[in-house]
């Protein structure tokens, strides 16, 4: 699911900027001599973080971002937590080290900083963000329809929980894209469960899992489908009238879909629906006089 993050880069940089902006100009030249790029020379393994000033550490950390090194990224963020635990530096090196942990994909513990950054400081400037940020590590974890879906279900708490705290903000507008593809997303894995079942001859089951898709994922692309597998089951139990009011709801709402076609032909190879096969299906109120007034 990486690809559907959006202002990755864009938000490291402000992040990183923020930090290294708040930096004494003394700092950077400071830093060089003392190799911030993580090479294990004889200086910096008989170095005693505690005696190195907290800017400097912190620019370590800052450097290794930049340079895409998040493993030593994070030790430098928590060599500042550690040793200078009562500073502004430490409060900024727990945020960055969660960001540092989300771009190597080690998730969990992001989230685990994260969580601790938002206990800690829930007033912070960039609460938005460290919210925003641990909602992108669980969306990142959302598994192939194949698996167990409980990591959607927990991305889409932790995004309505941006949503729901910044309304409008930018995290919490693109938090709502999210959610739709990840609502798209489980309404996928009902859709392949239920066809799993229609293969089985197992139509009740199948029906459960259509029927759901339809009623509690209504926003999403895959209604059309269901609607359409839920005439064709009908059709092979002999529940004529379900099948027809089932196909009505597809022709009034997707009229131009395929399953709207393909169902529309289906009633007319049972013989339940006057016609020639492979015919274009009629307008979109032709079935609604089935089901009356529901239109």
């Amino acid at each position: 699911m990486a690809a559907l993050t959006i202002r990755r880069i864009s938000l490291l940089r402000a992040v990183v900027l923020a930090g290294v902006l708040a930096l004494p100009l003394g700092a950077c030249s400071t830093l060089r001599s003392l190799n911030p790029w993580g090479d294990k020379s004889d200086q910096e393994v008989k170095e005693d973080p505690a005696t190195v000033p907290v800017e400097e550490l912190y620019n370590r950390g800052v450097d290794s971002m930049s340079r895409q090194n998040y493993g030593t990224a994070v030790t430098q963020f928590g060599l500042v937590v550690q040793y200078y635990p009562y500073s502004s530096w430490a409060v900024s090196s727990q945020l960055m080290q969660g960001y540092a942990e989300y771009l190597r994909s080690h998730y969990t513990d992001a989230i685990g900083d994260l969580d601790r950054f938002i206990q800690l400081h829930p007033a912070h400037r960039d609460i938005a963000y460290a919210y925003y940020l641990r909602a992108l590590c669980y969306y990142e974890q959302i598994a192939d329809i194949s698996r167990d879906q409980k990591g959607t279900q927990e991305a889409m708490q932790a995004l309505q929980e941006v949503v729901n705290r910044f309304p409008d903000s930018a995290y919490g507008r693109d938090a709502r894209l999210k959610i739709d593809l990840a609502r798209d997303h489980l309404a996928g894995k009902e859709m392949d469960v239920g066809r799993f079942y229609q293969s089985q001859h197992l139509y009740t089951a199948a029906i459960g899992r259509f029927q759901r898709v339809v009623d509690d994922f209504q926003t999403t692309n895959h209604v059309p489908e269901a609607l359409h597998r839920l005439t064709e089951i009908y059709l092979q139990l002999g529940l004529v009238d379900e099948a027809r009011r089932t196909a009505a709801v597809l022709g009034y709402n997707y009229p131009g879909s395929r399953w709207y076609e393909d169902s529309y032909n289906d009633l007319i190879d049972s013989g339940k629906v006057a016609g020639q096969p492979g015919q274009k299906p009629p307008p979109r109120g032709f079935f609604a006089r089935t089901i009356g007034s529901i239109f």
